[in-house]
């Protein structure tokens, strides 16, 4: 049956992709996983966070079957953005366990529910949803934040790819200063010759 392979194949690539966003911690101190590498504040730990709160949510309360947890309001002005870096407080175990759980969660709703069953999103603008619709848009969140990953972890120290197989092997920073030099030529004569 269609539905059932896509049911599955989504969730599968959706399950990689969770993987992905875990791997690009390893290996990294507890600054580099927490600090702010972008102007914005983006952070590898921050997240994972993310990931974890709002797919609780979506697999949760869409389909009224709550994470069982404390989960900040979606619609609370104050808090927003704090999903999106961890305090001092919160440990990258903590972070990373409780993103596991929501794994689970999740999973099991996946599981439970038929791939056109309704579901309710009320911060959309048309919030009458099948599992279909958040199977998709989670996927496509996850994999959008695996992409920041990617580029955080990048800066860190130059490892990028979706698992440790399939890791850019590390060449000699003199190799990528060679590849930037060019990619930078190449930029200055586009503007030159336009």
């Amino acid at each position: 049956m269609v539905d059932e392979f896509a049911k599955e194949y989504l969730h599968g690539d959706l399950r990689q992709m969770r993987k992905t966003i875990l791997w690009k911690l390893e290996g990294l101190p507890e600054y580099d996983i927490r600090r702010p590498l972008t102007l914005t504040g983006t952070n590898l730990l921050g997240l994972v966070k993310h990931l974890s709160i709002w797919e609780s949510r979506y697999f949760g309360e869409v389909f009224g079957r709550p994470f069982p947890g404390l989960l900040p309001r979606w619609d609370d002005a104050a808090e927003r953005g704090a999903d999106t870096w961890a305090t001092e407080h919160e440990t990258r175990e903590d972070i990373i366990d409780g993103y596991r759980r929501v794994w689970e969660h999740s999973d099991a709703t996946i599981t439970a529910l038929a791939i056109d069953a309704p579901g309710f999103v009320p911060w959309w603008p048309h919030p009458e949803v099948k599992l279909f619709n958040i199977l998709v848009h989670m996927l496509t969140e996850t994999s959008r934040h695996a992409g920041h990953a990617d580029i955080l972890r990048e800066q860190l120290d130059g490892s990028t790819g979706t698992a440790a197989e399939y890791a850019t092997p590390q060449q000699d920073p003199a190799f990528w200063e060679a590849r930037r030099a060019t990619i930078e030529q190449a930029a200055k004569a586009a503007v030159a010759s336009g």
